[in-house]
């Protein structure tokens, strides 16, 4: 499933969800670019209204899906940003579509996350009990105690949302996760690439992105006052570090 925003015959920008969300997580982002691009959002197998296809999913398989619609959109070059999971999407596709990929942006993300443990043993919660027993932990690693208490609001925006996901299409993507070590392919990519961070992120620390910065030839990196779904929490920081890297302003 899909949606087209923005300005007819403008560059093409892509985004991409995390895991556990929907197209939805970029609206604010949408609002602020629209003038200036065509933008593309679509929601990862397994979550929203897209297909939760049969398992095993794999990363390789996340970042084809964004290939095949570009090509069935008769969309050529685009600028990608993702967060999270869709981060580790992005990746993919700056190494193994490089010639796709105009600009980059790598949010609250890793070349590696987590370990097989820790995936296994939520791929179990969810599969024996459903997303309700996964959204209190989901939305402390999310938004910081502050932001949940300043902006109720937001929170229960995308707290609603996370428990209309799918819980085999949620334990697919884990899956995804789990068994994804990108750091052999960061060298390959080529794209101009901005690695955006969140300082009170528990489930994607700086330290994370900061080693996707190092391995990108160029790559910059900015650490916002945030935690996990930085694109909401500290929103106009977000904006301005997004917007002026897609303007050019390296």
């Amino acid at each position: 499933w899909y949606r087209l925003d923005g300005r007819e015959g403008a560059p093409w920008l892509v985004f991409s969800n995390s895991l556990g969300t929907t197209h939805a997580m970029w609206d604010g982002q949408v609002e602020a670019l629209a003038p200036r691009f065509r933008i593309l959002r679509y929601d990862t197998r397994g979550h929203g209204q897209s297909e939760v296809a049969p398992a095993p999913y794999s990363l390789e398989q996340l970042g084809r899906d964004v290939l095949l619609l570009a090509d069935g959109l008769g969309i050529g070059r685009f600028s990608f940003c993702g967060l999270s999971m869709g981060g580790m999407t992005g990746q993919w596709l700056g190494a193994e579509a490089a010639d796709r990929v105009e600009r980059l942006v790598l949010c609250n993300t890793g070349a590696v996350i987590g370990n097989a443990p820790l995936w296994n043993e939520r791929i179990a919660q969810v599969e024996s009990r459903g997303m309700a027993a996964m959204v209190d932990g989901a939305m402390d690693r999310w938004f910081t105690k502050a932001f949940q208490q300043s902006h109720p609001a937001e929170v229960r925006r995308i707290r609603d949302a996370f428990l209309t996901i799918d819980p085999r299409g949620y334990a697919r993507c884990m899956g995804a996760l789990r068994d994804a070590d990108l750091r052999p392919l960061l060298g390959r990519i080529k794209a101009p690439t901005l690695v955006i961070n969140g300082s009170a992120d528990p489930a994607t620390p700086p330290a994370l992105g900061n080693e996707i910065a190092a391995g990108v030839k160029g790559a910059r990196a900015v650490t916002l006052q945030a935690a996990h779904i930085s694109n909401i929490e500290a929103k106009a920081a977000f904006d301005e570090a997004l917007g002026g890297f897609l303007a050019g302003r390296d």
